[in-house]
């Protein structure tokens, strides 16, 4: 290989890892989001929710970071293979995340509207399924900072444990705001934190679905494992 050549090769690998550690940057704030918005629900904690609202606009900023750097990358280097899906694969991978974060400040934001209200009941429901989606964005971020087609699976085949835990929690929600008034206002804001989680979930699935395209050029099956969330779900979440 000519040095010219060999120079160029160098260099599209640095942008690629550069692109790489802008999606690991990105992939620990949302982290940090989740982790604070689900500490905001659990613990009706109003700083951890402030910390959570005030960290969204980093992670926008990353996303247009990302996004004006791939399309850079598209234009001037011309890729083929598996690193132009790589490339696509950070644009829908950042966007995913974004997502998530928006869902985190959403919870976040619902957790300070909460904890004006005493609340009757337990919220180990909520904090087990806030700790499973945890989980699932932590490995699907690891599997994408490693490029990793497995833990992607993983992740892609855990979502359905999330969709039943959330059915569970709705059954549960309703049966309170059935038995007593007063839980109707509460009930109905951990409804939407719980559909917030769950779309969570939703999102990380997509982000191992992407993942393992762009390591392996095969797609998984259209029918994702699900549970039964479905059929009592909010469709929309506030933006």
């Amino acid at each position: 290989m000519s040095e010219p050549a060999e120079h160029i090769v160098k260099s599209f690998e640095q942008e690629l890892a550069r692109l790489g550690d802008l999606i690991a940057r990105m992939g620990g704030l949302v982290e940090s989001e989740v982790a604070l918005a689900a500490e905001a629900v659990v613990d009706q904690d109003a700083t951890a929710a402030t910390r959570a609202v005030e960290t969204d606009p980093q992670v926008d900023a990353l996303e247009r970071e990302v996004e004006q750097f791939a399309i850079r990358m598209l234009a001037l280097r011309q890729p083929v293979a598996s690193d132009l899906r790589r490339i696509v694969a950070a644009i829908k991978i950042t966007a995913g995340l974004e997502r998530i974060g928006d869902y985190a400040v959403n919870a976040a934001k619902r957790s300070m509207v909460l904890s004006h209200f005493p609340l009757s009941f337990s919220l180990t429901p909520i904090a087990s399924m806030a700790r499973m989606v945890q989980q699932n964005l932590k490995t699907v971020i690891d599997a994408a900072s490693e490029n990793d087609p497995e833990k992607a699976i993983e992740v892609w085949r855990s979502d359905r444990l999330i969709d039943d835990l959330y059915t569970a929690i709705f059954r549960e929600l309703i049966t309170y705001m059935m038995e007593d008034p007063r839980n109707i206002t509460p009930c109905t804001h951990l409804l939407f934190i719980a559909k917030n989680l769950e779309r969570i979930g939703d999102h990380a699935t997509n982000i191992a679905e992407t993942v393992h395209f762009a390591a392996t050029g095969e797609v998984l099956p259209d029918e994702r494992p699900k549970g039964l969330s479905s059929a009592f779900a909010i469709e929309r979440p506030e933006e």
